[in-house]
């Protein structure tokens, strides 16, 4: 199957993904550290460690004590393997002549990390040490990790894959950083009341975590508002308000070395937290309200954008996010012997979607306002540094900010847009003369209605390379969504298939599974996923055929055990469990699935008695707090589920359950038990998809269009082997032009 998706600058190998990459030669931009084998032993430091840090916990001894000193104890280690990590890419990094390597920012609004706790015992060969470590408690390592909670810090798949590439380059040994935003409530933990979605705040950090560092000495300041003067290069940017970013961090290690990858978040406070004056006068309200407004940046994933409060939040959030981690690179940088103008030999940026493609303007604004350099130096270092993946082909979906937000708040980054727009259009008119319909689709200003600055428009012009995320995806984005870029830029574009990382989404989530594939090939597929090839020879073996079938039963036991104890509602392990969980959109076509349900149960109720394969649907997703079409959906799967579960006469045969709170948590439980993968999104609009890789990694049946990278595991496994169904791409495409119609 293919690999992470990114572009050139952060290629990948098949060591760290359950993807090759394709459309595009091994970059050699960054050679990957030499690695030393982790151990994989039960080793006795840690039952020691254990043992001490539960002796120091003033709380009584309890399930969550344990996790807590598990934790630390993994912990101790992994920070001794990050200090090491980074003083030997400070020497890898200066040793090597310049643009041999490169050390990647990955910036990104999302990274839903999953279990950390759980992934650093799996990392450290662990597993029987905390085995033993816990035997006079009564409980197992397995059952205790089931109290650890999700980092709420991402959503959906943009999330997940992000995380897979921070696992990626730790797995590979390459300099890395990831940046986001430390969100004290995530986006938020979905609750069904009466049928419905409500939204609660997601509490993750309530007991606070072991797995983040504060990082008190790390700390810049990041400006909005104010004025802007001077004139051509020489321009003077004065904030009206300014934020401090203080950084937290968050280890993800190696599974098969040493080697430790860093997820740096960043967290808002106000410089002056406040008002003394306001306070002393007793109008308390006004003295917080700083303090407060900064404080806001760090509430949720995603604030509701239905408002124009919630917009202008969003823009804060991601301008924040740019400019802590922009600067930190940048100070990383001058302190590893480099200059302002040799920044991009030692540094790559890459924009995962148009969430951080206020990149390339804070950039440029601190090689010319802070490092001195003229427009033509700083554009070239910006152009060499940065690169951009796409990942949605809907219009609609791609971000644009209205020129007058963007003029109260980032003044200084409008005049830098300004600029860079007037030079590629310049450029653009004497290449093509007299297309001035050209010339309004490439701007970065859209002039229709109400001026807004296109995103996707920054981050292609400001970018070495672009990539989509499959190989459908990437021609259509050529074809149609970005043609005239594609026109001006034919060298920039190519393709790199998402992944997801072996270690986490099989030998963690299905440790049944991975022990049955070690038995059998050995384990070098938990580090090269191209090893699992070896199970071909096996392939009419009936004793393996038992012994699967063994292992999805038992999953399909625990998930069914699972869902009476959280639900109430009984599940049968011997029925075919058809399942579709991801975000809840319209384009991901539930309302479709759901209507195939209603299908089913009239066809069943109409023939009681014929030879139905009893099934069992699972769906499982949130919906955006203002997506009403979405959350309507989630409302008329729970509103079919009380009428199908509690129907006499279809005899337990078809039962339908909405699986609430969907996170990495629950997808480790459920796609183990799956035997039906629904990936059913009309053909050209799901830009790659990675649940499609994992639930075929588990071994369900993938029921899918022919669309994302459906279509690539569709081509390596064999076409036979998935049901695909409904019009292709361009059939899609031609229904369309000839205008919508129902039936």
């Amino acid at each position: 199957m293919p690999s992470s998706d990114d572009n050139a600058t952060l290629e990948t190998s098949p060591a760290a993904t359950s993807n090759q990459i394709s459309s595009t030669p091994a970059s050699t931009s960054m050679a990957p550290m030499p690695s030393t084998t982790t151990p994989t032993a039960s080793v006795p430091w840690f039952e020691t460690s254990f043992r001490n840090h539960l002796s120091q916990s003033a709380a009584p001894a309890s399930p969550q004590a344990w996790l807590r000193a598990c934790a630390a104890a993994c912990r101790e280690e992994l920070m001794r393997r990050w200090a090491r990590t980074q003083a030997n890419d400070r020497v890898h990094l200066s040793t090597l002549r310049a643009g041999d390597a490169r050390r990647v920012h990955y910036l990104s609004m999302e990274f839903l990390m999953g279990r950390a706790t759980g992934n650093a015992v799996a990392a450290l060969g662990l597993n029987d040490a905390a085995n033993r470590a816990l035997a006079s408690t009564g409980t197992s390592f397995a059952a205790l990790i089931e109290r650890e909670g999700d980092a709420a810090l991402g959503n959906g798949g943009l999330g997940r894959l992000a995380a897979c590439f921070l696992d990626s380059f730790a797995e590979l040994g390459l300099p890395a950083f990831g940046y986001g935003l430390r969100y004290q409530y995530g986006m938020f933990a979905q609750r069904i009341v009466d049928g419905q979605q409500n939204e609660v705040p997601d509490e993750w950090l309530r007991d606070r975590t072991p797995w983040e560092i504060a990082r008190p000495e790390l700390r810049y300041h990041v400006g909005f508002g104010g004025t802007v003067t001077g004139e051509a290069e020489h321009r003077q940017w004065t904030p009206a308000e300014v934020l401090n970013a203080q950084a937290y961090d968050f280890i993800v290690p190696s599974h098969h070395s040493d080697h430790v990858c860093t997820l740096r978040q960043w967290h808002a406070s106000a410089t002056q937290p406040i008002d003394f004056e306001a306070l002393s006068r007793g109008d308390h309200a006004a003295a917080a309200y700083a303090s407060t407004r900064a404080d806001s940046l760090n509430w949720v994933l995603y604030p509701d954008d239905s408002t124009q409060a919630g917009r202008e939040l969003r823009l804060r959030q991601e301008a924040f996010l740019v400019s802590a981690s922009v600067q930190d690179m940048m100070a990383r940088h001058l302190q590893e012997g480099g200059t302002a103008a040799n920044f991009a030999r030692r540094n790559a940026i890459h924009l995962n979607d148009t969430h951080p493609a206020l990149t390339p303007l804070e950039l440029m604004r601190l090689l010319l306002d802070d490092h001195g350099l003229t427009w033509d130096d700083a554009w070239r270092v910006t152009q060499a540094a940065c690169s951009y993946t796409n990942h949605t082909l809907m219009p609609e979906a791609l971000e644009t900010w209205p020129v007058s937000m963007f003029e109260a708040l980032l003044p200084r980054h409008l005049d830098i847009a300004y600029r860079i727009n007037a030079l590629i259009l310049k450029d653009v008119r004497s290449r093509f003369p007299n297309d001035e319909g050209l010339v309004q689709r490439v701007s970065l200003i859209d002039e229709q209605g109400d001026r807004r600055i296109r995103m996707a428009t920054l981050s292609i012009v400001a970018s070495r390379r672009v990539n989509g995320v499959s190989a459908l995806h990437s021609q259509l984005m050529v074809q149609t969504l970005f043609a005239d870029f594609a026109k001006l830029f034919p060298g920039r574009f190519f393709n790199v298939t998402n992944g997801v990382t072996p270690r986490r989404w099989l030998a963690q989530a299905n440790p049944a599974l991975s022990s049955v594939l070690d038995h059998r090939i050995g384990t070098a597929w938990r580090r090269d996923l191209k090893a699992i090839d070896a199970l071909k020879r096996h392939a009419n073996d009936p004793a393996l055929a038992r012994e699967l079938h063994a292992v999805k039963l038992k999953n399909k036991q625990a998930l069914a055990a699972w869902v009476r104890a959280r639900m109430g509602v009984e599940i049968l392990p011997d029925t075919l469990f058809d399942v579709q969980i991801k975000r809840i959109h319209e384009y991901k076509r539930q309302l479709m699935n759901l209507l195939h349900v209603v299908s089913r149960w009239q066809a069943m109720v109409a023939a009681p008695d014929a030879a139905w394969t009893p099934r069992t649907v699972i769906i499982g997703g949130k919906a955006a707090s203002a997506y009403r079409a979405a959350k309507q959906i989630i409302r008329l799967a729970n509103d079919m589920a009380k009428v199908i579960n509690h129907d006499p006469r279809l005899r337990g045969r078809l039962k339908l359950v909405f699986i609430p709170d969907y996170g990495v948590n629950v997808a480790e439980r459920v796609i183990p038990a799956a035997d039906l993968s629904e990936q059913i999104s009309t053909a050209g609009t799901e830009a790659s998809g990675t649940g499609n890789m994992k639930f075929a990694l588990n071994g369900a049946i993938t029921i899918g269009t022919w669309d994302g990278a459906n279509i690539e595991m569709a081509q390596a496994m064999g076409a036979e082997n998935m049901f695909v169904f409904g019009l292709r791409a361009d059939a899609v495409a031609r229904i369309k032009s000839r205008g919508y119609d129902a039936r």
